[in-house]
């Protein structure tokens, strides 16, 4: 298995360098918009779907849709909006389940809340891109997330006793959930320290970048709420010894939409 990561691992780091940080325009947009029709393809099938032209014709929808937005970029706020209702809304179901799963409209329903995951994400990615310095932003808000990843896993390894929400992800615990906090702050600091923001700027960044954990953490839930309903364990197995495209992302496709949202409201670029 060890094996099987570190090569997928290194096949996937190069491609994921160049499809993040050297692609432009139209050519960022399909980078990106393959990523996440593969991840729809999986979400169909946390959804309930197992037969493969349903999962197919999901994706196909997906990448229809990618192709509007990006003709209609006046729909990004909207599609922003629409995220950070979602992830809250998000919150209370995560928190609730399995009682909230009721609430989800079925295998229908499950679709719509795909697509209210997938699509923000996508168009966030395309904002970032186009704003000043979008390659560091973008690079910020992953180390952001993998950070936290890296801090929960070692401080919920050797703390973790009381369990973040059992019902959905056994193997989380409070312990991970603020040690994984805890290491993105302390990057965060640095980096204000180091580049000589304001007390203010710090307060704010800090603020944020809590935000952005914890909207990451419910990112990773909801997934496992999905898959845990759908009696699943990855998303696929398209990444040997790592799952599937959702299993990696989960996180990102909350985070994302978040940090943009908050980098709008501190003035840093247009939506």
């Amino acid at each position: 298995m060890l094996k099987q990561r570190i090569i997928t691992a290194a096949i996937l780091l190069p491609i994921a360098i160049i499809g993040f940080f050297l692609l432009e325009g139209l050519a960022f947009a399909v980078f990106i918009g393959l990523v996440v029709a593969l991840g729809a393809w999986e979400w169909a099938r946390m959804a309930g779907f197992t037969s493969q032209p349903v999962r197919v014709g999901y994706a196909a929808l997906v990448v229809i849709l990618l192709g509007l937005l990006y003709q209609l970029p006046g729909l990004a706020p909207w599609l922003l909006a629409v995220a950070v209702l979602w992830w809250m809304a998000a919150t209370y179901l995560v928190l609730t389940y399995p009682q909230s799963s009721r609430l989800w409209g079925g295998a229908g329903g499950s679709l719509l809340i795909g697509l209210a995951i997938l699509l923000p994400s996508w168009q966030a990615l395309i904002l970032l891109k186009q704003w000043e310095l979008g390659n560091w932003l973008i690079l910020a808000v992953m180390i952001l997330v993998w950070a936290a990843d890296i801090g929960a896993y070692f401080s919920g390894k050797t703390f973790g006793k009381r369990k973040l929400a059992p019902q959905v992800s056994p193997g989380k615990s409070w312990e991970g959930l603020i040690g994984g906090l805890l290491t993105s702050l302390v990057i965060t600091l640095v980096v204000g320290v180091y580049r000589g923001w304001s007390a203010r700027e710090l307060i704010l960044a800090l603020l944020g970048a809590a935000l952005v954990v914890a909207i990451s953490v419910i990112g990773d839930l909801t997934e496992s709420m999905f898959k845990r309903s759908s009696g699943i364990k990855d998303s696929s197995q398209l990444l040997p010894g790592h799952g599937g495209v959702m299993d990696r992302i989960d996180s990102l496709t909350a985070a994302i939409p978040v940090f943009v949202v908050l980098l709008w409201l501190a003035g840093w670029g247009a939506l």
